[in-house]
Parts: C-alpha cells; sequence; structure tokens
C-alpha cells in the first residue's frame, strides 16, 4: 500500500492523505485499491480495501463517507457522535461534496477518479475540511462554500490540491471554457486551444483552483503536480478507463 501525503506546513496535528490504487484486493478494472462504494467492484472487496487503508494509516473514526453529485454543497459534520472505524459501507451517504469539522478526530473524506480532491486546514489545526472539485463543482462554488464553513481568518486557511488530471489530458468544450469565464474572466488563462475548428481546450483545473483560492484571500496554496491519467501505476482514471475505482483522500486532526 501507498499513500500520497501533503508536503505543506500544516500543523503538526493534522493527519492527511490520498490513496493510491496499490495494495488492494479488487480485481481489475478496479484493481486493486478500489474505495468507490458506487462503482459496480464488489461491494466485499472495497469494504475489505477500506478496513485496509484504516488500518494502514492509523485513522482514528469511520471517515464521513458522502454521496458525490458534482454539487457545491458542504456538509458541516462537527457535531455527529464518532463512531469506530469499520469499513462497513453503508446505503445512507449523505448527499454532498464536501465536509467540514472543527472535532478532533472526525474524518472528512472525498473519493476522486480525475477530479480534483482539494484539503483545507487552519493554523491552528483545530478546522479541517476536504472538498471534491470536478470542474462542475469547482466552477459553481465547491471550494468557496467550503471555506465559508471555518471561523478562522481566510489567511489562516491552507490548502492543498490532491491529484486530478493535468491540463496535458483534460480536453472541453468552448461552455465549459465559457462557464468558468462568466464567473471569472482570469479563468481564460487556465485554456489552451487545441482545436480551433472544433473549439476545443486543454483545460487546467489546478491553475483555477489557486486562482479562486486566491481571490478568496487564500495564499498558503500547496500540492497541484500529480497527473490521474498519466500515472496509471498509482491512479485511477476516469477520463482515462470509464471503468475504474476511486482513490480517497482525507484529513482530520489529532
Amino acid at each position: 500500500m501507498k499513500s500520497i501525503y501533503p508536503y505543506w506546513s500544516a500543523p503538526k496535528n493534522i493527519r492527511a492523505f490520498t490513496s493510491t490504487r496499490i495494495g488492494g484486493v479488487s480485481k481489475a478494472p478496479y484493481d486493486s485499491l478500489n474505495l468507490g462504494s458506487r462503482t459496480a467492484d464488489n461491494l466485499t472487496d472495497v469494504c475489505q480495501n477500506r478496513q485496509r487503508i484504516i488500518e494502514a494509516e492509523h485513522i482514528p473514526s469511520e471517515p464521513y463517507w458522502l454521496n458525490q453529485t458534482h454539487s457545491n454543497k458542504v456538509l458541516d459534520i462537527s457535531s455527529i457522535p464518532l463512531q469506530a472505524p469499520s469499513g462497513i459501507i453503508s446505503q445512507n451517504e449523505a448527499q454532498a461534496d464536501a465536509s467540514y469539522t472543527s472535532q478532533a478526530k472526525q474524518v472528512s473524506v472525498v473519493l476522486t477518479a480525475d477530479c480534483m480532491p482539494v484539503l483545507f486546514c487552519s493554523i491552528k489545526g483545530d478546522e479541517v475540511a476536504a472538498a471534491h472539485a470536478g470542474w462542475r463543482g469547482l466552477c459553481n462554488g465547491i471550494l468557496e462554500e467550503t471555506v465559508k464553513k471555518f471561523s478562522c481568518p481566510v489567511n489562516e486557511i491552507l490548502a492543498w490540491l490532491g491529484p486530478a488530471i493535468s491540463q496535458q489530458k483534460f480536453e472541453v468544450g468552448e461552455e465549459v471554457k465559457q462557464a468558468f469565464e462568466q464567473v471569472d474572466a482570469k479563468a481564460s488563462a487556465a485554456f489552451k486551444l487545441i482545436n480551433a475548428n472544433q473549439q476545443k481546450y486543454l483545460a487546467n483545473l489546478y491553475l483555477i483552483a489557486k486562482q479562486r483560492l486566491q481571490a478568496m484571500g487564500i495564499l498558503k496554496i500547496f500540492g497541484g503536480d500529480y497527473c490521474t491519467y498519466i500515472e496509471q501505476d498509482k491512479f485511477f482514471s476516469y477520463r482515462r478507463d470509464q471503468t475504474t475505482g476511486r482513490m480517497a483522500t482525507m484529513i482530520w486532526f489529532e
């Protein structure tokens, strides 16, 4: 098993990582550490994979798994009672694309396979959040809605951009470019024209996320240096494989 750990200046009590596809029991095309229960993978295998990651990463409570819908909905899970980590799959996951907590040992988690996982923490180490930022959620303000949950000043928030599809492999149409430009004209810098006749572009989600975070006053931004599509040995990629597993990105504080 091999996880990716944020290289950032977070307080020492912050725990965070992104899983890779390595070290699980799922069979192809979900091989092998698929943590997503809403794929067509065998749920017994997914449960075993979750149990493996819980043990390997010393996760203190059952992660608060979400039913992600590419929305901008954020849940505050601070007051939800902690549950012992089990990996057991629930059919009643709340619909949201980010979660925030100010409760110690409460684990925020998002699942991805090309979309960008974004982690947040306060410099005091007493607030954390995880957001699922696909292009729709990013465009519609999932990062802004997540930051609104924090009690600390915005300039005391750190952000880490986890493994996502890079600009080199993320081809989109004119409608995606226009959607982002309607929110912020500076987003045009994140699009590279590759086919004028078909109006196709390569989109840089990492740059757009940085623009959005900086516009809110968050300047301590880290990460953005992986490509889930290209690094097939490490990551699942929906755009590359269509039928595939999911990585989990988690954060909590001790």
